[in-house]
This record gives C-alpha cells, sequence and structure tokens, in this order.
C-alpha cells in the first residue's frame, strides 16, 4: 500500500499488514503493522470531535495539537516531533485539532487493535501507561509555564525542550513558526520575537537562519532557574 495524502478517518481506510512495522515502542509486536501517510504543511491530520479510531507516529516532520477558543485565539496543547506518538484518547472522540507544521510522514495504527495486543500483554500495557504518564507530566509543565512563568522563562524552557527531543545536540530548526511558539506559549509573536532578541544579545543563542537555532543550553537554563 503506498502512502496518501488522504487521512485514514476521512478515507475510511483501516490500516493493513504487509506495510511498515513500527520500530519503536512496539517494535516487539508483529501482528502491530502501521499504514504510513502524508500530509502536506498545514494540512489537518484529524479534527475537534471526530471518531479517535487511529494512533499515529511521526516518522518525518512535525504536527501541532490545538484548540480554537470562543474568542477565535488559537491555544496549541502541544507539539509532536519525530518518534512520538499522537492521537491517544481517553474516550472515543478527538478532543483537539491536529494539523502538519510542514510536509510530514506519519505511520497509521489502528487504536482497537493496540487495544487488544495491550490487553493480552503487560509488557505493552505498561508502555502505555508510561506514555500517559509522560502526557500528563508534559501537560503539568506547560500549565506552570503558562501561569507562572516570565515571556523569557517560557522561551527559554520551551527552545531547551525541543533540543532534548531533537537530540540534545545544542543545535536544530525550529520546525514550527513564530506563531506557533507563541499560541503555545500564551504570547503574542512580537513578544515571541523581542525575546529570542534578547536572548540572542545575551548570548544565549545564536540565529544562523529563519529557524536555525544553536543554544548556549547552560546560559538558556539560568533564564529558568528558581
Amino acid at each position: 500500500m503506498t502512502p496518501t495524502t488522504s487521512s485514514p478517518a476521512r478515507a475510511g481506510v483501516r490500516p493493513v499488514p504487509a506495510v511498515v512495522h513500527e520500530g519503536g515502542l512496539f517494535a516487539d509486536c508483529p501482528e502491530l503493522i502501521g499504514t504510513p501517510f502524508t500530509y502536506a504543511r498545514d494540512e489537518e491530520v484529524y479534527g475537534e470531535g471526530e471518531e479517535a479510531e487511529f494512533v499515529y507516529k511521526v516518522v518525518g516532520g512535525a504536527v501541532c495539537t490545538y484548540k480554537v477558543l470562543s474568542d477565535g485565539r488559537r491555544q496549541i496543547t502541544g507539539f509532536h516531533l519525530a518518534g512520538d506518538l499522537f492521537g491517544f484518547e481517553h474516550g472515543a472522540v478527538h478532543r483537539h485539532t491536529t494539523e502538519a507544521l510542514a510536509d510530514t510522514r506519519v505511520l497509521v495504527f489502528s487504536r482497537a487493535q493496540i487495544e487488544r495486543v495491550a490487553a493480552g500483554r503487560a509488557d505493552v500495557a505498561c508502555r502505555l501507561w508510561s506514555l500517559a504518564a509522560r502526557g500528563l507530566g508534559h501537560a503539568q509543565d506547560h500549565m506552570l509555564l503558562l501561569g507562572r512563568r516570565s515571556a523569557v522563562e517560557r522561551v527559554a524552557a520551551f527552545l531547551l525542550d525541543v533540543d532534548a527531543r531533537l537530540g540534545g545536540t545544542g543545535r536544530f530548526a525550529l520546525p514550527m513558526t513564530r506563531r506557533d511558539i507563541a499560541d503555545y506559549l500564551g504570547l503574542t509573536i512580537e513578544t515571541v520575537s523581542r525575546t529570542l532578541s534578547q536572548l540572542e544579545s545575551e548570548g544565549a543563542l545564536l540565529r544562523t537562519g529563519s529557524r536555525d537555532v544553536a543554544l548556549r543550553r547552560g546560559q538558556i537554563r539560568r533564564c529558568i532557574e528558581v
């Protein structure tokens, strides 16, 4: 089966065998086989309120999850980068909308199939529990960031988090725009831009392109020390 740009949920597609074996969380589960899909930049993967039939793993690119508030503002609730799984829900429908930040490749898994395997294998169930616990921890950190941190602390913590998730080398290309960062951190685009310039002027980071960043992690960490 070749990759397609159609959403599996909207196209009525069910992931089928003889496609791609996942090499991470389900590496030792030959019964769990993902179907590859591709999404163009700004293309919606699934919408809020749609049935949560599938779970996704980012192979290349990045996606964001968000909600549109009653006043029209967008609150990004998470970024999912290469290697991340997303689409797990507590209920039967998606609570947030997810869209691609760039041309993105994913593997799509049947949620029902994952649940069946987890019911029969304690090790898989424990991995899913750990994944859920990490997600909860990240959500709690995000709440603290939005409620108790200054703009400099928010941006500095965000850059360190992205660096860690992209390999921890201190050099990376941001897969998201400044608007995306602003909508995630509860700031304006202007504030994000000013803060990045401030951190650069203080020698905490170096921008070598529109999105290419090199961090001096020691100095960045000092910006968020309590």
